[in-house]
């Protein structure tokens, strides 16, 4: 009876104890989170400069793509090539946050407008992204509604947004910087047939092939981001412009931006 009531007591005596150790140690590991920021390009062109500007220390390839992981302007960064279309952007988008343990996602690159005051070379800010080639209706869903998630349209972490506007503002002033939603598909869209029933269906300041996917794949991981894009065209097709020649100079651009937007982040 007597060793009994010894180990309970002891118990009892330990048990508080124990509880505040393991309460110090999730407080210790909550405030030790590294913030680590991924950059997602589709394309060479949209990674290159921002891979020549940062220090890479190590390169790991996952599923055919190289993640370079280093510095730029004094933050941990881990900056990729996707390649184009959805799965490839939402797999890339899942690693960093998974592999890499990346704490906010920047995807940057070039799009085309769905917004006749957008001015070629502007710069789009994500507030939200659609899938606009996702279509469910037949069985009761919206139009890029995705399933039993009651969302279509994934917000982009406000903070940002901000600061992604800022960068545009102070260190590219010749251009002008919109907010608005980011319509994804897999498709090249370049008619204007094309780009009205887009509009139609979602509204939307431009479309590319990656964006919303790698915005579906933060939320799902309860992780920031943000689509920056540099616009190629007009959606009436009043202006054309050689794309590739185009796409390196705006890529660069955003680059630029990308880099200034890190120092504030």
């Amino acid at each position: 009876m007597k060793l009994k009531t010894i180990s309970l007591l002891c118990a009892m005596l330990i048990l508080p104890g124990a509880l505040l150790v393991g309460c110090s140690g999730s407080q210790s590991s909550d405030k030790s989170v590294k913030e680590i920021i991924g950059i997602i390009g589709a394309m060479d062109n949209e990674v290159k400069t921002l891979k020549e500007a940062a220090n890479i220390k190590s390169t790991t390839k996952i599923a055919e793509m190289e993640f370079c992981e280093g510095t730029l302007e004094g933050k941990d960064v881990v900056i990729v090539k996707c390649g184009m279309g959805k799965v490839n952007a939402g797999i890339c988008a899942h690693t960093l946050i998974n592999k890499f343990n990346c704490t906010k996602i920047i995807n940057t690159g070039v799009a085309g407008s769905l917004d006749n005051k957008i001015d070629i070379g502007d710069i789009v800010v994500s507030t939200d992204a659609v899938q606009h080639d996702f279509d469910v209706e037949a069985i009761g869903f919206k139009k890029g509604e995705i399933p039993y998630t009651g969302l279509y349209a994934f917000p982009a972490d406000e903070a940002m947004r901000k600061a992604a506007v800022t960068a545009v503002k102070e260190s590219a002033s010749d251009i002008h910087v919109f907010e608005g939603r980011v319509c994804s598909g897999d498709q090249f869209i370049n008619t204007s047939e094309q780009k009205d029933k887009i509009i139609s269906n979602f509204g939307g300041m431009c479309c590319e092939m990656e964006g919303a996917a790698i915005a579906q794949a933060c939320y799902l991981n309860n992780t920031p981001y943000v689509v920056i894009r540099a616009i190629s065209d007009k959606p009436d097709e009043t202006e054309i412009v050689d794309y590739k020649q185009f796409e390196t100079k705006a890529a660069e651009r955003c680059a630029k931006i990308v880099e200034y937007m890190i120092k504030t982040l």
